[in-house]
């Protein structure tokens, strides 16, 4: 497997709940800018041609990440006929975010108040499961047991990754100082995009630069821990499973580009072969 298993601060429930915070808007921001949303409607509007769904689940939300976005978009385009609604998660909830999100009453989103841990997947409350830009912060046993809960209760999911781990580690090494350097510049720079931007944001991102430190060490440290195509076929290993189908591919945005990749397992619709991965 050439998934490392680095830390990430934000795995941590001693990390302050602000800081945490400021993180994931600063993630919020950058799935703005690379168009993550469009992805995402796109593979979603997919997924609802294979099963049916009136809900998503999505899990390890922060501070909402793009699927608040995602939905908007969705339930615009279906024009008031079935529209999704979405339940936002996390393992550690910040009460402030849930409130914040809750109150703006946005319709068909709601951030569910209590701790829900993705091992959880089969109680969790019924819809497609989606975990986004998450998925990595698994060890591969975790990572293996989610997957084979969501086959198990024949449960939906959904899996995005935008970072792809195709870069040799001795490369990764040699380059960490000056990528730091570069994603605390950029969060620098990003921090005025955040949106609901507080005192308490700017105070950890410019007099006492601990946001900027986590956003830059979490990001490369992401990198390394994310699974490759090979280490997921690995995880889903060899299965005789007429009941459930996995898909992983590649994600592609509407420009022919690449956007990371997704894994996509389903109960097929009554009548429909298996595709495998």
């Amino acid at each position: 497997m050439k998934r490392i298993e680095l830390f990430e601060f934000e795995d941590f429930n001693w990390l302050p709940g602000f800081i945490r915070t400021g993180v994931t808007n600063l993630i919020r921001v950058f799935h703005r800018l690379i168009g993550t949303s469009d992805v995402l409607v796109d593979l979603i509007t997919e997924c609802r041609k294979k099963i049916s769904f009136t809900q998503i689940v999505d899990l390890g939300s922060g501070s909402g990440g793009p699927m608040i976005g995602v939905i908007e978009e969705i339930n615009k385009r279906s024009t008031g006929e079935n529209p999704i609604n979405l339940l936002l998660s996390d393992k550690y909830p910040n009460v402030k975010t849930v409130q914040q999100i809750n109150n703006l009453k946005i319709p068909y989103v709601t951030y569910h108040a209590n701790s829900l841990d993705a091992l959880e997947i089969g109680n969790a409350p019924k819809g497609l499961k989606t975990m986004i830009a998450s998925f990595h912060h698994m060890k591969p046993k975790i990572a293996r047991r989610i997957l084979d809960a969501a086959e198990k209760k024949k449960e939906p999911i959904l899996i995005y990754e935008i970072a792809e781990n195709n870069i040799p580690v001795v490369l990764w090494c040699l380059l960490l100082p000056l990528s730091l350097v570069i994603l605390v510049i950029m969060s620098l720079i990003m921090t005025p995009f955040v949106r609901r931007l507080t005192a308490t944001q700017l105070i950890f991102t410019y007099i006492i630069p601990i946001i900027p430190v986590v956003y830059a060490w979490d990001g490369q440290a992401s990198i390394m821990r994310t699974y490759t195509f090979e280490d997921i076929k690995g995880l889903i290993g060899e299965r005789d499973n007429e009941s459930y189908t996995w898909e992983v591919s590649p994600a592609i945005k509407r420009n022919g580009k690449k956007a990371g990749y997704y894994i996509f397992g389903y109960p097929p619709t009554k009548g429909a072969p298996p595709q495998g991965i």
